[in-house]
């Protein structure tokens, strides 16, 4: 099978260098890397010999940059595998996700099991990362438990090239996106099985830098995943609960506030959210319109 690793990347040159260091560890590397970046300011440029790597420059946006780098792929690759920039794959992580596509022709979206996610808390330092990952080497090897889901964790995700097709990430979820991978993966179900493994395993950072502004962010929480209702990729039970364990959480820890998190600016968006809904404006690109501030 040929593997194309895609990583969409805004503002941390320095850690996708890392990133891409380290899959250089691979025990099945990938065939080529696509680094999709609005310009190459965002990149810093990175030679090696062990796989190709190539850089897509245009449309800034998660979901305008990975589609970019979709083109870049298109017809080329069997599996096409999305890592974010601050995600470290355990180094066996390609090698088991091909094995598992080959072995399970039924299985059209996988995703790997998140050891430790950075991005519910202040967020990892990537020597972190390592010693979380050098520990799991030294325990006994994991159980494998396969897991469906309505769609994949956008942070470590591959699908089957030639069920693509046509399919496109939506760019109404602009800038960060929020949603944008359950939104694309759950579209896939109709040709096959979207599974978790409990055997691909890797650490997701969660860095603040590159993400949007609080409010922007909370606006997001309310307004994506009612437009995906709307549009039908997501089941309203999904959604909704999302919604009010947002909201909640929000509200509730908005009074003592963790101090890597912009609550009461996640609270605005909310609100803001919730008044455009009630008067049926369910717009997602509406948060461009929001003055950006200091990501949490």
């Amino acid at each position: 099978m040929r593997l194309v690793v895609v990583i969409a990347t805004f503002g941390r040159k320095e850690q996708l260098a890392r990133l891409l260091d380290h899959l250089e560890r691979q025990e099945r590397l990938p065939d080529e890397v696509i680094v999709s970046v609005p310009d190459e300011t965002h990149v810093q440029l990175h030679e090696t010999d062990r796989f190709p790597v190539s850089l897509v420059l245009g449309r800034s946006g998660l979901c305008a940059q990975r589609n970019q780098a979709l083109e870049q792929a298109s017809g080329r690759f069997d599996v096409v595998t999305f890592f974010d920039d601050d995600f470290i794959p355990q180094d066996d992580y390609l090698r088991l996700l091909e094995q598992a596509f080959q072995e399970h022709q039924d299985w059209a979206v996988v995703m790997g099991h998140v050891v430790k996610d950075g991005a519910r808390t202040a967020g990892l330092r990537f020597e972190e990362g390592l010693q979380i990952l050098a520990a799991e080497r030294a325990q006994p090897p994991v159980e494998l438990k396969i897991t469906d889901h309505i769609g994949a964790y956008g942070c470590n995700m591959s699908i089957r090239a030639k069920l693509i097709g046509e399919l496109r990430f939506d760019e109404r979820l602009v800038l960060y996106g929020w949603q944008e991978d359950i939104d694309f993966t759950s579209q896939l179900r109709r040709f096959g099985r979207v599974v978790g493994l409990s055997t691909l395993r890797g650490v997701h950072l969660g860095l603040k830098a590159g993400r949007v502004s609080g409010e922007r962010f909370g606006y997001s929480q309310i307004v994506n995943p009612i437009y995906l209702i709307r549009k039908g990729t997501v089941p309203a039970s999904f959604a909704l609960r999302l919604v009010i364990r947002n909201i909640g959480a929000n509200i509730l820890r908005s009074i003592w506030p963790e101090p890597y998190v912009d609550r009461r600016g996640r609270l605005r968006g909310n609100l803001t959210a919730l008044a455009h809904v009630m008067m049926g404006r369910i717009e997602p690109e509406y948060i461009q319109s929001i003055a950006p501030s200091e990501a949490k």
